[in-house]
């Protein structure tokens, strides 16, 4: 097992992308921190469903917008499940409007979950990885890091933020191995943009944008590429970002 001894933090782990990373790292050997807050009980139900399969998971209850709860949050992971190798900022918030329609306190919330929460935990996480010498930390950013999408200016504004964060997180913290590296997804079939696809026009809008003619993507299709960044064979990799869209952002 590729992740047999280690312990990871994975936010927003109760469905979608995350609750599929995971499944995978805890058959992969690590013990599981889930995270979760609105969806908590969801977050309860997956760790006792790993639990009873036989694998190591608890579930966490934290606001990841709050810094004081996330060094509380990496705490008690310490103290139950061992000291943190692995960090996953998988949370994220996606209000599709138009700039006229989008608040302030819709603005925030993307901002504040998106960015700040992947901040705040890789903050509260670092010294505990530079103590260890040994540290992953891989960010959950989106295409919509590089490339415009219409009616996103807030969700992109974040994700832009969370990407270059990753590469600014790299410079300062590989010199203490600690591997700061990034997935981009792009569509992803999961809850956050159930609504859109609910109009069956819009996944043969999204399928004629790739080459592949996917219009959206199953999530257990980024367990691979979080393995391999949460594993030592990415030792030496820095500051990189796996882009996973179908072929989207080749065009």
């Amino acid at each position: 097992m590729r992740l047999e001894g280690r312990v990871a933090i994975i936010t927003g782990s109760s469905r979608g992308i995350g609750e599929s990373i995971a499944r995978t790292f805890a058959k992969e050997g690590a013990a599981v921190g889930i995270l979760g807050l609105n969806n908590f009980q969801r977050a309860e139900s997956l760790a006792s469903e790993l639990e009873i399969d036989g694998f190591n998971a608890s579930p966490f209850k934290v606001d990841i917008r709050n810094p004081i709860e996330c060094k509380k949050l990496v705490e008690k992971v310490n103290l139950q499940l061992g000291e943190v190798d692995i960090l996953v900022n998988n949370a994220g918030v996606f209000i599709p409007k138009i700039i006229e329609e989008t608040s302030e306190d819709e603005w925030n919330l993307q901002i504040d979950v998106n960015l700040k929460g992947s901040f705040f935990m890789s903050k509260s996480v670092v010294p505990t990885m530079k103590k260890k010498g040994y540290g992953k930390i891989i960010n959950i950013t989106s295409i919509a890091a590089d490339l415009g999408f219409q009616n996103s200016s807030a969700y992109c504004a974040s994700k832009g933020g969370q990407g270059n964060m990753t590469k600014a997180m790299c410079l300062e913290l590989a010199q203490f191995g600690i591997n700061v590296n990034a997935i981009a997804p792009g569509n992803i079939k999961t809850e956050m943009n159930a609504s859109l696809r609910a109009d069956p026009d819009y996944d043969i809008m999204q399928a004629s944008k790739t080459p592949s003619g996917v219009g959206h993507i199953d999530p257990n299709e980024l367990t691979g590429a979080a393995v391999y960044l949460a594993s030592e064979e990415s030792n030496s990799v820095h500051g990189a970002t796996i882009t996973i869209d179908g072929g989207w952002s080749s065009w």
